[in-house]
């Protein structure tokens, strides 16, 4: 009798530049200001880390490694249990959503091994939020007290943020007193950020299912690309690039469901669902719209220009003119990703100069 042939070691992912950055930019990004005001998950490690366990258990069940496996289940129990000796209701909620959408995430790569990576994050992600609102419908938390606990939570961060400001200021009197003589705008900045960060909490409050759903989708890419430059089994596909990024031509019904909703006068207590399906969808078709941009610009051309941008955020007097920018080209990527359902832009010859 022969020895059963072990299955060779999957093609191990390769280069970590982009990743790198990728999970800085969602680590860091949400601590900014004005995302800590809108996004409901701050801290997106909490996220990060049990859909990296998950992973890491399937690839062990998939004949990947043990060690590894244990190492990361040993992070994420360690990070569940780093919480505040009485911890918030939004605590609560936030810790119990990312090991629903691990667990969710795992079932599916253990029985969809031929699936890319989006349609499985899209099936976690439906199939956390559907347990997550039978939980809430038979818990002790409804889906109102839900709704209460995020809305504090977005208030008490721009408090914070404008405790932290004043406090600056408040240590450095002499130079910001001289700082204003010299730029005068500079005295409303602190009223003026005010207003800012509540008008964002006040709408992360309302949309906050959608950016939630957002959020678990980047992790989950996230943790899927970590896991096949770490993992030795293969789950699935590897992830595609940007530029070749898209999908079903028939979510189009989830933004014209979404604009029904909102723009029905008998739909009207429906409203913030429909707000939601629009927000979350819209920014699907965003990214394939960058996807299209991408096929067609030079390459690292888009994430050149998305760098300067970033950078201007960071600058006084060039934050309100990036901020625009940003507007105008997640409208403009928004067009190209729609317009792409029916164009099909990529199939185009390319044109040449």
């Amino acid at each position: 009798m022969t020895d059963p042939v072990a299955p060779a070691p999957a093609r191990v992912e390769r280069g970590w530049g982009k990743l790198f950055l990728a999970i800085l930019l969602f680590v860091v990004v949400p601590t900014i200001p004005q995302f800590r005001a809108l996004l409901p998950v701050e801290h997106t490690v909490v996220l990060l880390v049990p859909a990296l366990a998950a992973c890491f258990v399937v690839g062990w069940w998939a004949g990947g490694r043990l060690p590894l496996a244990l190492l990361f289940v040993a992070l994420a129990v360690i990070l569940m249990r780093q919480a505040p000796d009485v911890p918030s209701v939004f605590e609560n909620l936030q810790r119990g959503w990312s090991l629903l959408l691990a667990g969710a995430f795992g079932l599916v790569c253990l029985f969809g091994l031929r699936r890319p990576l989006f349609p499985r994050a899209l099936m976690a992600t439906a199939v956390a939020l559907v347990l997550a609102l039978v939980m809430s419908a038979l818990g002790p938390v409804t889906g109102h007290e839900m709704d209460k606990a995020v809305s504090t939570e977005l208030a008490s961060r721009t408090t914070d943020t404008m405790h932290q400001l004043d406090a600056f200021i408040g240590q450095y009197p002499d130079q910001w007193n001289d700082l204003v003589k010299k730029v005068p705008q500079l005295a409303q900045l602190p009223a003026e950020t005010e207003k800012q960060l509540k008008a964002l909490a006040q709408t992360g409050a309302d949309l906050y299912p959608s950016f939630l759903l957002l959020e678990s989708l980047v992790a989950l890419a996230i943790a899927w690309a970590t896991y096949h430059r770490l993992g030795r089994a293969r789950l699935g596909p590897p992830l595609a690039p940007l530029r070749e990024f898209r999908f079903n031509d028939h979510f189009i019904w989830g933004l014209i469901v979404g604009l029904l909703i909102v723009f029905l006068p008998l739909l009207t207590r429906f409203e913030p669902f429909g707000e939601n399906l629009l927000v979350f969808f819209g920014a699907l078709y965003a990214v394939r719209g960058l996807g299209v941009l991408s096929w067609f610009l030079a390459p690292g051309a888009l994430a050149v220009m998305a760098g300067v941008g970033f950078a201007m955020l960071w600058a006084p007097f060039l934050n309100a003119v990036a901020a625009v920018g940003f507007l105008l080209l997640a409208i403009a990527a928004f067009g190209l990703g729609l317009g792409d359902t029916w164009a099909d832009w990529r199939n185009r010859a390319r044109p040449t100069s």
